[in-house]
Parts: C-alpha cells; structure tokens; sequence
C-alpha cells in the first residue's frame, strides 16, 4: 500500500474515532457541536495523514507521537483543554506510528 493510501486510511480512522469520544460532550448549541466536531475531525485526519509521510529518521512511532503531540498544540492552546487534546493527539499518533 502506498504512503498517501496509508495517510488516508490513518485520517479518517483516527479522525472518526475522535468524533466518536466527543459525542457524549455537552455544548452551548448544536451550531457549537458542528464545529467543534468538524475541527476535530480535520485536526486528527491531518495528523493520521502526515506520520506516514514524516520520515525523520528515528523509529517511526516517535515520529507519530512528536507529530500528534506538536500538531495538538493549536487546539489545545485555543481550547484551554490541554489534557484530551494534547493526549489523544499524542498517544493517536504513537499508535499510528507502530502501525506504520
């Protein structure tokens, strides 16, 4: 399977898998709901997409797990929810890395 294939697949798995722990969150209004689960999905596909095509020399888990890490960093910070975001980011892409 090529890279490009391979990100794809890692998207939208890791991306539907972080819309899917959202459900269960309240918010102020379904418009809210919407966006916060659109970002998600684009933020965690982006992630599941690059690793593949990261190679920075080192074991390609830790390239998943400094990727997830450094790529949650935006959400987190806007959000101030540093903990889920920066941990599913994280440990998602280490995960993705020992698949690779």
């Amino acid at each position: 399977m090529d890279k490009i294939t391979l990100g794809i697949i890692c998207g939208l798995i890791f991306g539907i898998i972080d819309v899917l722990i959202m459900i269960p969150l309240k918010y102020e209004n379904s418009r809210k709901r919407i966006e916060a689960m659109v970002s998600a999905f684009i933020d965690r596909f982006a992630i599941g997409f690059l690793i593949p095509q990261v190679n920075l020399g080192i074991p390609q888990s830790v390239t998943g797990f400094i990727l997830g890490f450094s790529l949650s960093l935006p959400s987190a910070i806007i959000t101030r929810a540093y903990g889920p975001i920066i941990g599913i980011g994280a440990i998602g892409g280490l995960i993705i890395g020992l698949i690779i």
